[in-house]
């Protein structure tokens, strides 16, 4: 399908968007946008400015700053419900934490690393603003991270529908900024099911070509942060099933343009069979393995399943879980790379929200440790606009007039008392 977009998005261009979503029993448009009234009744944020959705075991609240999921409540195998998400207890905070861990948010409009700050199209190269890894004569650093200083999940998106089970927020961002070239529409719709969560962006360009890659940026413990025996999140087991292979990066994490395999028994061996993400700490061969001098995981792992596939029905592209919660979650997606952050750059100055932790002070500090939490990013090959030879542009340049880009993926969740080999193989 080929969306015919104007220079300026109008109402019943978002309001076609959003109709563009498979349909889901008790999906409702509410609230307006511009003049246009969407049917439905407006439902408001809670006191703490966050909107919550609910499904059959499940209910989660979100936050107009990023597009972000503030918490997601699980009960556990004891029957004990666990916020299994990093984010603050008010959604004020956003906008002032200087730290800005991307908790939960859409980054964007170019999720993850682009070398150089620069890239090319048609031509033409394009210089986007830098904002890490700052070096004498680059003070504000050598690359981009997530769309820039002024990213998307920097931004308050507006609600432009809201149900019981279902919200979708949207964000207009303009010709130029960050550097990017043209108008860029977007749209994010988070679902509840039973026992899963469903999320849908997308993107529209109306002028210029473009480059658009998409993610969702939600730190976990399945534990809620309330395992009485460890603070860390080095305890979930991972398993990548179609993880075979991994990009090649420099030791600030830019892909090199090499594919590398993940040989069986490796420090990044995910995929022959599921292993904790602490396993392989005390190998040596895991020093660097997430940049310089960084010992752990911060890699994009390559989804490689054979076509054709549906991804709803192909088998999860991941699996987390923990023995001691006995939460599991499998994530599918439509997306064909995932990258694992093991959360080494935290420090332990990040402050768990209320509704997380052991409760008794005494016991460990209430804040969100180095390792306490993994990251798990779907989406395309990380860079592919500079990589050319990857053939990936294709998936990740858009224009006015072409198909929009589209993200869209879905975590299963389960309880399983059954305790596996928790280390797994490469362990050591």
């Amino acid at each position: 399908m080929l969306w015919q977009a104007s220079s300026s998005i109008t109402a019943a261009l978002l309001v076609s968007l959003a109709s563009a979503t498979p349909q889901i029993p008790g999906q409702v448009l509410t609230g307006t946008v511009g003049n246009a009234t969407i049917a439905g009744n407006p439902r408001g944020p809670d006191v703490h400015g966050k909107y919550e959705i609910r499904g059959p075991g499940i209910r989660a609240l979100f936050v107009p700053y990023g597009a972000a999921i503030a918490n997601l409540f699980l009960n556990d195998t004891a029957g004990i419900e666990r916020d299994v998400v990093g984010g603050f207890d008010n959604a004020s905070y956003y906008t002032v934490d200087r730290q800005h861990p991307h908790f939960g948010a859409v980054p964007g409009r170019y999720a993850n690393r682009i070398r150089n700050s620069s890239f090319e199209i048609d031509g033409q190269t394009f210089h986007v603003l830098p904002n890490e890894n700052p070096e004498p004569g680059s003070p504000k650093g050598v690359d981009t991270l997530h769309g820039g200083p002024d990213g998307w999940d920097w931004r308050n998106w507006t609600v432009v529908a809201h149900t019981e089970d279902s919200i979708t927020f949207s964000l207009t961002d303009p010709d130029g900024d960050q550097g990017f070239p043209g108008e860029v529409v977007s749209y994010v719709t988070y679902t509840l099911g039973n026992m899963t969560w469903d999320l849908r962006m997308v993107a529209v360009p109306t002028e210029k070509k473009t480059p658009i890659m998409l993610s969702s940026h939600t730190y976990w413990n399945l534990d809620g942060f309330a395992n009485n025996e460890t603070a860390l999140a080095l305890n979930h087991s991972l398993w990548l099933p179609y993880g075979g292979q991994r990009v090649g990066t420099d030791p600030i994490l830019i892909p090199t343009g090499d594919i590398l395999a993940n040989a069986p028994q490796s420090v990044n061996d995910f995929w022959t069979a599921p292993k904790q993400l602490g396993a392989n700490f005390t190998n040596p061969a895991l020093l660097g393995n997430c940049g310089a001098n960084c010992t752990g995981y911060d890699t994009c792992f390559l989804t490689n399943r054979q076509q054709p596939y549906d991804w709803r029905q192909a088998g999860p592209v991941a699996r987390l879980r923990s023995a001691w919660s006995g939460i599991q979650v499998d994530v599918f997606t439509d997306q064909e790379a995932f990258q694992v952050y093991s959360c080494g750059g935290m420090n332990g100055s990040m402050a768990l929200k209320s509704t997380q932790g052991l409760f008794n002070v005494t016991e460990r500090p209430r804040v969100i440790e180095q390792y306490g939490c993994v990251v798990m990013e779907v989406e395309d090959w990380i860079d592919g606009i500079n990589q050319p030879q990857w053939g990936r542009r294709e998936k990740q340049i858009y224009g006015p007039g072409g198909d929009p880009y589209v993200l869209q993926a879905s975590y299963k969740f389960s309880l399983n008392s059954t305790a596996v080999g928790l280390l797994g193989p490469g362990s050591g």
